[in-house]
């Protein structure tokens, strides 16, 4: 029999709501003793994780597990593309949208589970201006409520909520150009928004067919829409229907450049950061390890489909019964 695997368990103890104190003990329950040797490091500060992670990669562990949100899971993912050590995925945080793309559970007990399965596979991941993204990426509205969502002292869905009904009423879109293989689009955008995985997390699908196995980016462009439309919008957005919406243009392409008047704030995996105006968007096909569950990769197929399809053919008559 082979000798255990190194894994270090990177934990960010501020992510989320709950309290991390009694993580250590939790992975220590749950994986297989006679699998894996678990180190476990809480983070310090900003880029913490990419720090403990390059330094286990050069030391040979087999795997480093993000214990935290989309924040944290980027943090740890950058240092791990392109290297033979794997992410396992402990989501924590407040949306967890790539938790959710690949099917990992809500809960820490389950989705540690995963890691004793020892199912690894190789996943997309892309870039932004040479910024590493695993889940999506976007400028316009959202990337401005990410800027919002992060100066505020409560975090969690009701405040993410009441942040974007806030900036909603003062937002004003702006225009762009998107570049990509065989053409230049010139768009008046509420969003634009590049999938790599399917949702901003939540089970809000905002690229909702975009998959890890395919090396391409799914985007997303949102025009400007009236107040009418904002609830059906959210609607087709949490039911995996909001490419099917007249309010929107999507393309799917291995890369493309977004061009701006100006320098202004991008979202990355759902931080805000500050980025040039013209901004060069790849896929890296097969770039990254995952643990993963066994069966498809990429999410998991919905109980709910048939049901989702109805509720679908039901907003479509409201809107054609309501004229909007």
């Amino acid at each position: 029999m082979a000798g255990k695997r190194k894994i270090l368990a990177v934990i960010n103890p501020i992510s989320g709501t709950s309290n991390k104190e009694f993580m250590p003990e939790t992975i220590a329950r749950c994986i297989d003793p006679d699998k894996f040797d678990v180190v476990v490091r809480f983070t310090q500060h900003a880029s913490h994780a990419t720090l403990l992670t390059e330094e286990a990669i050069k030391e040979g562990f087999y795997g480093v597990i993000a214990v935290g949100g989309d924040g944290t899971i980027n943090e740890v993912a950058a240092a791990l593309r392109d290297s033979s050590t794997a992410l396992g995925i402990i989501p924590c945080g407040s949306g967890n949208g790539l938790a959710r793309h690949l099917g990992i559970p809500m809960n820490v007990e389950k989705a540690l589970e995963i890691i004793n399965l020892d199912n690894i596979e190789s996943l997309d991941y892309c870039t932004a201006n040479d910024r590493p993204f695993f889940c999506t990426c976007g400028v316009g509205f959202d990337a401005h409520v990410s800027q919002k969502f992060a100066e505020a002292k409560k975090r969690g869905p009701l405040s993410y909520i009441q942040k974007t009904l806030v900036e909603y009423l003062k937002y004003r879109c702006k225009t762009y150009s998107i570049e990509m293989n065989d053409r230049v689009v010139t768009e008046k955008a509420f969003v634009i928004a590049c999938g790599n995985a399917s949702q901003y997390g939540n089970n809000a699908f905002i690229t909702p067919r975009a998959s890890m196995h395919d090396g391409l980016i799914d985007v997303t462009v949102i025009h400007p829409f009236t107040p009418l439309d904002t609830a059906v919008l959210g609607v087709l957005l949490f039911t995996r229907h909001i490419d099917q919406d007249t309010n929107i243009n999507t393309f799917r392409t291995s890369e493309l450049t977004i061009h701006r008047p100006k320098p202004d704030v991008m979202h990355i995996d759902g931080e805000p950061i500050m980025m040039d105006a013209d901004i060069h968007i790849k896929c890296h096909k097969a770039g990254i390890k995952i643990f993963l569950p066994v069966g498809d990769g990429d999410e998991k197929k919905s109980l709910l489909k048939p049901i989702e399809n109805g509720f679908w053919d039901f907003v479509t008559t409201i809107r054609e019964e309501l004229n909007i």
